[in-house]
């Protein structure tokens, strides 16, 4: 069994927080198997909002006992450079900074650039067959250079683009069901997803 847990920015906290974050955990687990990662998989949990996966990941980072400990996380905003992540986390403006806690590896956060949303557009073969006809592929945001566009654009877009679908794109359930369609081959193009591939290619072994 692989000595390694992943802490997702996903799922929500609270009384009624056990479905969505087993969808949030099965979507993971669903992208990973595709990833060919089936038979040494991490264990994922889905800690709800951003501040949870940090504070999860901080107590998980000191009581680990050496085993891989990583957070799968929006970047928030675009990245200069996708490998250099504590300098990224320490300069974002749109949320409250992370300090990078003792002992932290770049490798372990592993990004969505700069949201989920980014790589859920990326695969338009995806889109079509989960939204429909009724797709508006015209509203989706431009293929090239998606990691540079500000996660609100990404989010919005795909929102407009899906309104006349009977399953229209969500915060949710329905964003976790759209990411369990994506294709690993359609992702390769991504920065951030290749770097996520090739850390875990390293470290589940």
């Amino acid at each position: 069994m692989v000595n390694a847990v992943i802490y997702l920015e996903g799922g929500a906290s609270g009384r009624d927080s056990k479905n969505l974050n087993i969808r949030c955990q099965k979507a993971f687990h669903t992208l990973l198997d595709k990833m060919g990662f089936k038979g040494r998989k991490p264990r994922l949990k889905a800690c709800g909002g951003r501040g949870a996966v940090y504070d999860d990941f901080c107590t998980a980072l000191r009581t680990s006992g050496g085993g891989f400990v990583a957070m799968w996380i929006d970047a928030e905003e675009p990245m200069k450079n996708v490998e250099a992540a504590w300098a990224h986390l320490e300069s974002v403006t749109t949320v409250a900074p992370w300090k990078k806690p003792a002992g932290a590896e770049d490798e372990q956060v592993l990004f969505m650039t700069t949201c989920m949303e980014t790589w859920i557009a990326a695969d338009r073969e995806a889109l079509k067959k989960h939204f429909g006809h009724k797709l508006q592929e015209s509203a989706l945001p431009p293929p090239n250079a998606l990691e540079s566009r500000p996660r609100h654009d990404v989010q919005e877009r795909l929102e407009k683009a899906t309104k006349d679908c009977q399953n229209a794109y969500a915060k949710g359930k329905r964003s976790f069901e759209a990411l369990e369609n994506v294709s690993p081959t359609s992702l390769e193009q991504l920065p951030s997803f290749e770097r996520v591939g090739r850390i875990l290619r390293k470290r589940l072994k």
